[in-house]
């Protein structure tokens, strides 16, 4: 016997929607059932199959490359202390990377006092850098982090540096998924300064200290 249409579509309809909230869970998209209502009343169900199915196919794919990355960091970690001193950078030499998930992969950077200090900032997600970008700035000592950020929401002309600042320490360039950018500059007196993202709102997330000894 063939199932009534109406029937067809209230049985994929349900058992989409169990689907989808697997997958919402395991990649915590919170608007995904949202998009699957939409799709429904449209009745384009072609598409909304091959959407789900793409979601599922991401979530395994992240899955994955995370417990790979976790396990090279952890192998590169490990390593370390067995590598040679001369294979290794001096501690003004440092290289930070940044993700699509407004992540810095370091909260802290120590390096000498009044010596040459090279910070390579690599980002290394995909997101272009008008909706992803990422600089690091390093703040003076007194320098107000919070009040800083929000000012430099309102400088996107400059690459969110505001114009005529006087807290900035040094800053790389602005940059998008795939690039990369290093500075120079002489590290300052001894103490603690902050350092942070200045792309609008992703100061809360990615800022950290900088140390110098």
């Amino acid at each position: 016997m063939v199932m009534p249409r109406i029937l067809q579509q209230i049985v994929i309809h349900k058992y989409l929607s169990k689907l989808v909230l697997k997958l919402a869970i395991k990649i915590r998209i919170q608007y995904l059932r949202i998009v699957i209502k939409i799709l429904v009343k449209m009745n384009i169900y072609s598409k909304l199959i091959a959407f789900v199915f793409a979601l599922a196919i991401i979530s395994c794919g992240d899955g994955k490359k995370e417990k790979k990355e976790e396990k090279f960091q952890y192998e590169q970690e490990a390593a370390a202390p067995a590598k040679a001193a001369s294979e290794q950078k001096s501690q003004n030499d440092v290289l930070i990377t940044a993700n699509d998930m407004m992540k810095f992969s370091t909260k802290e950077i120590r390096v000498k006092s009044g010596e040459k200090v090279t910070i390579t900032l690599k980002h290394t997600g995909k997101l272009d850098v008008k909706v992803m970008g990422h600089n690091l700035v390093i703040l003076k000592k007194g320098a107000d982090l919070i009040a800083f950020a929000t000012a430099a929401v309102e400088a996107a002309d400059n690459e969110y540096i505001p114009e005529g600042t006087d807290d900035v320490l040094a800053h790389t360039e602005l940059i998008g998924g795939g690039e990369t950018t290093t500075i120079e500059f002489e590290a300052p007196e001894p103490g603690t300064y902050d350092f942070l993202c200045s792309f609008p709102g992703h100061f809360a997330a990615m800022q950290g200290k900088f140390i110098v000894e």
